[in-house]
Parts: C-alpha cells; structure tokens; sequence
C-alpha cells in the first residue's frame, strides 16, 4: 500500500517558470510532472470526454507506479435525481478510462455544494458506480459539499459499498473524515499564496503524520468525524492532491509533502 502526492491537471500557464523550467516545452510538462510527483487528479474528464488514445497516450508518459484519478463527468453528479444518471456513467467509464492501464486510479464524483444528503437517492446512485470494467478493477470516491452529509447514514452506505468519501480541507466546505473504503483519498484545498508550499511547516508537518496514519490503516487524530469508528483495515493505499486554494502553491506543497512522507523533510 503506497502513498501517493500530487496536483490537479498539469497545464496551466502560471507554472511555467515557476514550476515548470523556463522554455520547458508545453508538450513534455506531463514528463516533468510525473518526474516531481507522484500522482495526478485529471480534471478535464469532468467537463468533457476524450478518447481512448489520449488516456493511452498519458499512461506511455509516465514513469511505472505512477496513478492518474479522474474526475467523472459533471453529467453524471449534477443532477437533481441521481439514481436516473446510470446512462451517463456508462458513457463516461465506457469513452477508454481502462486504457491508463494499471496507471488508473480512483475516479472521484464530485457534487454541488447545493446537493443535499438523500438516503434513497444517493444508496440508488452508489449502487450504479461499476466495480470493474473491460475486467479493469475500479475504485470510487465521493465528494461531498453539503451539512447534510454529516449522517452516520451517509457513512454506513458508503462503507458498504467499500466507496471512499473524501476528506477536504477546506474553507468553504464542511469536510467529513470518516475511513470509508479500502483507501483514503484527500484533497488540500486551503491553500494561501503568501505560504511558498500554499501551507506552512507546521500544516504540511500535520498532513505528512495524516497520510502516514492512513496508510498504515489508522484514523488521524484532530479531524471532523461522523462517527466513532473506523472499519479494520491493516493499510490503505492513500492519495493526497493540492488541488484548489492558491494553484500557483500546489506543485511546490505536493513536492513539500512528498519529502516529508519520505523522510526527508
């Protein structure tokens, strides 16, 4: 079970130089990025599709054990009943996902910060998430923006149907942090661009011992829980994205909390 560090995409103007070498060539960021970290949440996929040949192409980039997450589509999490989006996740586990490989990650499903907890609705919805495809295990996650959510209910469904809810650390949105799955995946969203690394020492110090206790199967201390417990679990694998917040910040706290994980921070 490994720990894996990264931000969202790797396209955006304001890293190069900053991240980026200067007149590092557009086309090869991805080869720079995956040489720094060790994971990246792809965001395009929840606005549009691609195909099959870009995921192909994006695995042959990247070095062995490096994992790409995908956002699902929007079409899939923004809309008013989710029991009835089962066409819609088709299409978008179906457009050549399974061709990143053993480079695939979890597919995280983000919804609106208006959509509140449904218990039919959202058992209905966890229960069209596909468990493999094209005989490609899959894995879930979910992202959760509103109070509501905070319900032992919500949390009993999502373990049973061994889907993660993501842990965000967040400003705007309340954040949940009860172990749902057989892995842990978190997003650092308060980021400040003032911090060189978007957070300080004693935050990326806070979250390097978090990732750590996730990966050995525990339950850090000082989070927001629903409930009391947590499944057993000897360890977990973990991902952790700087995502959100100062964007400029994130390469530079995915590297800082990569060194720290390691050991050498």
């Amino acid at each position: 079970m490994t720990i894996r560090i990264g931000i969202g995409g790797w396209t955006y103007e304001p890293w190069r130089g900053t991240f980026y070498p200067a007149k590092w060539p557009q086309k090869r960021e991805l080869d720079y990025a995956a040489s720094a970290l060790t994971a990246i949440e792809i965001n395009g996929t929840y606005y549009s599709s691609f195909k099959p040949q870009s995921f192909a192409n994006w695995a042959a980039q990247v070095p062995d054990g490096f994992v790409f997450t995908l956002k699902a589509s929007r079409y899939c999490t923004n809309r008013k009943v989710l029991a009835e989006a089962g066409e819609s996740i088709e299409r978008f586990v179906g457009q050549g996902i399974v061709e990143l490989g053993d480079r695939l990650g979890p597919i995280l499903w983000q919804f609106m910060a208006t959509k509140r907890f449904d218990p039919d609705d959202m058992a209905a919805f966890l229960a069209l998430l596909p468990a493999s495809h094209a005989g490609v295990p899959l894995r879930h996650a979910v992202q959760v923006r509103h109070d509501s959510f905070a319900d032992p209910a919500f949390v009993a469904m999502a373990r049973a149907a061994n889907v993660a809810i993501v842990y965000a650390d967040s400003a705007d949105y309340p954040a949940i942090a009860d172990v749902t799955a057989d892995f842990v995946y978190a997003r650092l969203e308060a980021a400040q661009e003032e911090e060189p690394a978007g957070y300080n020492d004693a935050a990326l110090d806070h979250w390097a011992r978090a990732a750590r206790d996730w990966q050995a199967g525990g339950r850090p201390d000082g989070l927001p829980y629903v409930t009391p417990d947590a499944p057993a679990q000897a360890q977990r694998d973990t991902f952790v994205f700087f995502i959100n917040g100062a964007k400029i910040r994130a390469p530079h706290g995915a590297m800082a909390l990569i060194e720290r994980v390691r050991g050498r921070g």
